[in-house]
């Protein structure tokens, strides 16, 4: 399963519009894509509620994962941006 460790890069962390959008572009998906903090069980990235409920902050890293790397390479990149800006 490919993974990607990767900087949460909004200012607010992924809070309610970060996930939201991610969320959104994940359920668009073919494919389950999951995220996770470092030693934490990951949550489907379809999910915003679950994806705050992992409380990541602005500059946290966090795994994503699944089994289509276009796919984990797409939702890695969104959590990089500033998605509050």
């Amino acid at each position: 399963m490919p993974t990607k460790s990767v900087v949460v890069g909004s200012a607010v962390g992924l809070h309610a519009r970060p996930a939201a959008l991610i969320s959104e572009a994940a359920g668009d998906l073919d494919s389950e894509v999951l995220i996770g903090v470092p030693g934490g069980e990951p949550v489907d990235a379809s999910s915003a509620l679950l994806i705050m409920t992992l409380g990541a902050g602005k500059g946290d890293t966090v795994e994503v994962s699944g089994d289509v790397e276009a796919d984990v390479d797409a939702i890695a990149a969104m959590v990089e941006q500033d998605l509050d800006a």
